[in-house]
């Protein structure tokens, strides 16, 4: 290669080098492009509000019969008949059992004799014996008060005569001993007359009232036993037990049948002391079970706690139309304690946990800024929580969206979308869907 070629490939290579560096110096010396600024954070928000809430004390809860009878015999004798079977409804006073009583028949009879007996004897001496008694008596003071007074006129007389001499004196004191002798026999009868009428007919009449007071007692006592071999069911409700059959000896120690009154039922539940102590008798409430949610009405809160536990036993009654309810199952209590008025709520998924203990909101000024705010929470029901301090009514509370979001963080305020549009886009989406399946398979066609 000559001189001038090397030169001017020397000139070629030299010329692109100042090219390039021109091109890097330019590049250096212009001005940088400005840094972007943080994207704002979506969230949406809710107002807080001053309404009512309610105190709700949730538990566990068993279900029991509303009443049930264990039908226990008064005697002991062989069973004749059971007229019930395990599963069937029955009333008060349903006859549902019979027992052998042929020997109480038999005792009842003769006491019912003994007492007719008695009140036979009764009405002899209240309507005759005593009446004649009466009669005889008031007659013997008759007799003997003219008996008297015939004697002292006698006496008299004589005494006149004597003292005119026409009549001797032995005469005279014949009479008074005669006088003196009926005035006797006159007071005899008028004691025995008031004896009569004052002591001795009143108890013949007691007497004779108590033997037929016993007897009749003695008869309604037999009546009472012969009855006793009918068993009658003391509630209505359902046979939940049978446990003797014909020919087995009941005894007055055992029941033969057990009934249950299922038409309501009763969850009973052991409640915390300190929530139990706000809830009172007929405040209402939910039961919760396999077939759904019932209302009810608290009917026992116990005046003392639990055996061994901190626990107060709490009653809720409720009506169990169609029997669903079974006593036995696990139900779940929900029991409005009180209802708390004029107090700031907002929904439960605005509350977060703060990094410092405890937990807060996210409140939206208007200048679309964040505000961490420390909250103190009072008592919650569903998806809403009573604030007792940290917030205000009408402030803008994150509901979405907060979880991560800085104090003094820009945000943009989503607005939900109306379940009207939802359900339109959907319906959109799925036409164009099945166009552009309808396209693919045209297009295939035409392949």
């Amino acid at each position: 290669m000559s001189d001038q070629g090397s030169l001017k490939k020397h000139h070629a290579i030299l010329g692109g080098c100042v090219a390039l560096a021109a091109m890097l110096g330019g590049c250096g010396k212009g001005t940088p492009p400005a840094a972007e600024a943080a994207p704002a954070i979506h969230v949406m928000i809710e107002t807080a509000v001053r309404g009512a809430i309610d105190h709700v004390v949730s538990a566990d809860a068993v279900l029991y019969p509303v009443n049930q009878s264990g039908v226990t015999p008064k005697i002991s004798a062989p069973v004749r008949r059971v007229l019930v079977n395990r599963g069937d409804h029955v009333r008060a006073g349903q006859l549902l059992a019979e027992l052998e009583s042929t020997d109480l028949a038999a005792a009842a009879e003769e006491a019912k004799q003994l007492y007719e007996q008695a009140q036979a004897q009764y009405q002899t001496t209240t309507g005759a014996t005593v009446p004649e008694d009466r009669t005889k008596a008031e007659t013997d003071v008759q007799t003997a008060q003219q008996a008297a007074d015939a004697a002292k006129k006698l006496y008299d007389n004589r005494v006149g005569l004597v003292r005119e001499g026409a009549l001797a004196q032995k005469l005279a004191d014949d009479a008074k001993v005669a006088m003196v002798q009926a005035q006797s026999q006159m007071e005899t009868a008028q004691r025995h007359l008031q004896a009569l009428s004052q002591v001795s007919q009143r108890e013949a009449v007691r007497g004779s009232g108590a033997q037929m007071n016993a007897a009749k007692a003695r008869y309604e006592n037999a009546v009472a036993q012969l009855s006793y071999g009918r068993v009658t069911s003391p509630i209505a409700g359902v046979i939940a037990e049978r446990l003797v059959y014909p020919g087995e000896m009941a005894s007055s120690t055992a029941p033969l049948v057990s009934i249950v009154d299922i038409s309501q039922v009763v969850a009973r539940a052991n409640v915390p002391v300190k929530e139990a102590s706000s809830i009172t008798v007929g405040r209402p409430a939910r039961i919760t079970g396999p077939n759904g949610d019932v209302a009810g009405k608290v009917s026992v809160v116990s005046p003392t706690t639990t055996a061994n536990s901190t626990t107060v036993e709490v009653w809720v009654q409720t009506p169990n139309p169609g029997e669903k309810l079974k006593p036995g199952d696990t139900v779940r209590l929900a029991i409005i304690a009180e209802t708390i008025q004029n107090t700031v709520i907002v929904p439960a998924s605005a509350l977060l946990n703060s990094d410092t203990g405890g937990q807060k909101v996210m409140v939206i000024g208007s200048d679309l800024v964040a505000h961490e705010r420390m909250v103190t929470v009072g008592v919650r029901q569903g998806e809403r929580v009573q604030i007792l301090s940290g917030v205000q009514e009408g402030d803008q509370v994150v509901t979405s969206g907060g979880l991560g979001l800085e104090d003094k963080a820009k945000v943009v305020i989503d607005q939900p979308k109306p379940e009207e549009e939802e359900d339109q886009g959907a319906d959109d989406s799925a036409d164009d869907s099945k166009g552009k399946d309808a396209q693919g398979k045209d297009a295939k066609g035409k392949q």
